[in-house]
């Protein structure tokens, strides 16, 4: 079995992809497949958390410009992910894996509240753990939460598992010139304003030093891929 080049790493899982084919919602294979390849990323004896947009069931940056307040918005969708990291562990559940859904709001009937301690506690139990509930404050991406997340558990990467299989230098759907890049510095990224991730979670994985792995989530085996180091995707670091 291949190493893996990290041994801590935070997963960030767009919610929209969450809904496969469907306009929203959670479409049950497709995320019984990623829960399939979280537990064979596992495998390659990695300590993983993972977070998980909202945007398949709710996007508060839709409905503030509706009428809703931004922060009431932000804070709809932050629930929304409490919701597919619940759906996300009944899937890994099935499979035989144990998980943990720790949230940045206190909701004790649905799911424990996010610590430090209770994250290093449960990736020690060989637990997956789903972080729910973004930041817990608004205007914040889920993107800034994976950064926050895995510099206060000291993982060694974020994962940021997306549509395309890295940073392009333009949108590759649209200009069938762009080209990928290997490697970027996280100035690099913040200077060339790429839309894969948003401005502060490049800035706070500058002043972290975290290295994000930006890869295509799309086939199966992806993240086992890029964690032993065969995966094609863009580093974003130094």
């Amino acid at each position: 079995m291949a190493e893996a080049k990290y041994r801590r790493v935070v997963v960030k899982l767009s919610g929209e992809y969450l809904a496969g084919d469907q306009p929203f919602g959670i479409h049950q294979p497709t995320i019984d497949r990623i829960a399939g390849d979280l537990i064979e990323a596992q495998e390659l004896d990695v300590e993983l958390a993972v977070v998980v947009g909202g945007g398949n069931i709710f996007r508060g940056v839709e409905v503030s410009s509706r009428g809703v307040s931004r922060a009431r918005g932000d804070t709809m969708g932050m629930l929304a992910t409490v919701m597919n990291c619940l759906a996300l562990e009944s899937a890994l559940e099935r499979l035989g894996q144990s998980a943990r859904v720790l949230s940045s709001f206190v909701m004790p009937q649905v799911c424990e509240l996010f610590t430090r301690s209770a994250a290093h506690k449960y990736l020690a139990e060989n637990r997956i753990v789903l972080l729910a509930g973004g930041t817990g404050n608004p205007f914040f991406t889920t993107d800034t939460t994976a950064v926050l997340r895995a510099a206060e558990i000291g993982a060694n990467a974020v994962l940021k598992a997306t549509n395309v299989d890295g940073v392009y230098s333009a949108d590759p759907k649209k200009d069938p010139s762009a080209t990928r890049f290997e490697r970027l510095t996280h100035s690099q990224a913040l200077e060339g304003g790429y839309k894969v991730m948003d401005a502060t979670a490049f800035a706070l994985a500058r002043e972290t030093a975290m290295p994000i792995i930006v890869f295509s989530i799309a086939e199966s085996g992806s993240i086992g891929a890029i964690l032993s180091g065969d995966g094609q995707g863009t580093i974003v670091a130094g």
